[in-house]
């Protein structure tokens, strides 16, 4: 296999990565959210926010906590683990700075908002951190 076979696969293998943390990246993001706001994790609230059905709330739930990410999901109280809030704390930063970016290019709140929301599970350190540079040299 050549050298750009080789980095092409491995271009492959960190993007199907990416995806399969992207799941649980945005349920324990969104489950931080419910929480900081005061309310209970509920799985109805769950189910609003990614307008899926109560099973499909059910599984992701349990596969998050065979993962460590939360606790809880057999009772009202379903709550981060320390691993979870930090997943979800890096991703709620991922998704700001990506925000900001968008919209210091020009777009507007609402599409940078939808876009930062799918760019911030692809992003490489490396980019991010690229980015991190370029807003605080626009002040």
């Amino acid at each position: 296999m050549s050298d750009e076979s080789k980095h092409r696969a491995a271009i492959h293998e960190r993007v199907r990565q990416q995806h399969s943390s992207e799941l649980a990246q945005d349920y324990v993001e969104a489950i931080h959210e419910i929480l900081e706001g005061g309310s209970a994790v509920t799985i109805s609230a769950l189910q609003k926010v990614f307008g899926v059905s109560h099973v499909t709330v059910i599984r992701t739930l349990q596969r998050l906590q065979e993962q460590g990410l939360i606790s809880g999901t057999k009772s009202k109280e379903i709550s981060l683990t320390n691993e979870g809030r930090q997943v979800a704390e890096r991703a709620i930063e991922k998704h700001a700075l990506l925000k900001r970016f968008f919209e210091a290019l020009g777009v507007s709140d609402t599409q940078a908002d939808a876009d930062a929301e799918g760019a911030e599970h692809h992003l490489s350190e490396e980019t991010l951190e690229a980015i991190r540079r370029f807003l605080e040299q626009q002040g």
